[in-house]
């Protein structure tokens, strides 16, 4: 619990702002002497934020990659009609935007919605499963209870940013929270360090300048904060690192070249790191199991490595078998993405490039250790424990 009446609880999200791209980076030096590494979950934001909020396993909270296998209740079958675009429009990156904002107002979904280059012929063999927003009542697939539901609940003060908004926008709302003393818990989101990693990599001029200008926008926080609070404590993390890409795997041609039909004898989904299957038949899984097993720079999960993340589903709603690539492959085409990225996360999770981070500027007991650390300290700063 903060140690006076008078006092505030800051949390500060930088995503994909890695264990290794930390300690190797001056940030905030002076101010955050308690820093270490934090394991991530395994899979993508997506995984990794419902774990954050509810200090859940993905088994527990529902939430893994956006789209798995569903047709009965796919949300997508008018969206097969744009099957007929040319590819030299359908992939564009403009196009897809614009396409995932009309799907999304159309299907009333507050959660983050985006089709990234997932097959419009496909899309009706699909479901989706961040349709609510994480952030707001309801938003969990599980029915779990976030940090920000038990704030409401109690009726406590706190401020939350915007993931829609940007992170000027943000920190500009929390200025005026600040200047107006009047929340005892902060949650600041800033997401575009993510960005600027996939497109330059973690050794980059690019990476140092965005630090360094989050240094200075948190240093101004820092000042606000304590000019209106008598105490504060602060807690800087991310949810997953990034890791340097060094070759793109091409494993759609690979799984196209056994003369399978997509739909008729199996499913797939390409993530940008794992590939994950639905098979209809025996012989199916035997030809892609056999065709993985010769690809050297991955590997078919087992179901205790799965258990061991967490993310053994009931029912395996999300894949019957996952296929992971090794760390700095990239999969590539994948239905995420057609082109080449510098930096890529959701590899494994024991990876040194894939460690998340927690500083803070006093100990907490205890220190968390994995991403589910985070949602107890945030309820025992918030006087929820």
């Amino acid at each position: 619990m903060p140690p006076s009446e008078n006092s505030l609880s800051l949390f500060v999200f930088i995503d994909a702002f890695g264990w290794e791209i930390l300690r190797t980076h001056s940030f905030l030096d002076d101010e955050l002497p308690i820093r270490a590494p934090l394991e991530t979950i395994f899979g993508y934001s997506s995984t990794c934020d419902p774990t954050i909020l509810t200090g859940k396993m993905p088994r527990d909270h529902g939430h893994f990659s956006f789209f798995y296998y569903n047709p009965q209740k796919s949300p997508f079958r008018i969206l097969r009609m744009l099957s007929i675009l040319p590819p030299s429009l359908a992939n564009r990156g403009r196009v897809r935007n614009v396409i995932s904002r009309v799907v999304k107002r159309w299907l009333g979904y507050t959660g983050y919605f985006q089709l990234y280059n997932m097959p419009f012929r496909y899309l009706p063999l699909f479901d989706y499963s961040e349709k609510k927003d994480l952030y707001q009542k309801g938003g969990i697939n599980s029915g779990d209870l976030t940090i920000f539901d038990h704030l409401r609940e109690r009726g406590i003060p706190f401020y939350l940013s915007d993931w829609r908004n940007s992170e000027t926008s943000n920190l500009q709302s929390l200025e005026k929270s600040l200047s107006e003393g009047n929340i005892c818990f902060g949650y600041l989101y800033m997401a575009s360090m993510d960005a600027v990693l996939h497109q330059y990599g973690t050794p980059s001029e690019p990476v140092k300048r965005k630090i360094a200008w989050y240094e200075d926008q948190l240093r101004k926080i820092i000042r606000i904060a304590r000019e209106k609070y008598s105490e504060l404590h602060l807690f800087v993390f991310t949810d997953h690192g990034m890791t340097n890409v060094t070759e793109d795997c091409d494993l759609i041609s690979r799984i196209n070249s056994l003369g399978l039909r997509f739909g008729k004898d199996f499913v797939a989904v390409y993530d940008s790191t794992l590939a994950r299957f639905w098979f209809f038949h025996e012989k199916a899984r035997h030809l892609i199991v056999t065709a993985l097993s010769q690809e050297p720079r991955g590997h078919i999960m087992t179901r205790q490595e799965l258990a061991l993340y967490g993310c053994d589903f009931p029912g395996q709603p999300y894949g019957e078998l996952f296929f992971l690539l090794e760390p700095g492959i990239l999969l590539c085409p994948s239905f995420m993405g057609q082109s080449h990225l510098a930096g890529m996360h959701g590899y494994d999770p024991r990876d040194k490039d894939s460690l998340a981070m927690f500083a803070a500027n006093f100990s907490p007991n205890p220190l968390p250790k994995r991403l589910d650390g985070l949602f107890p300290l945030m309820m025992h700063e918030a006087g929820l424990a």
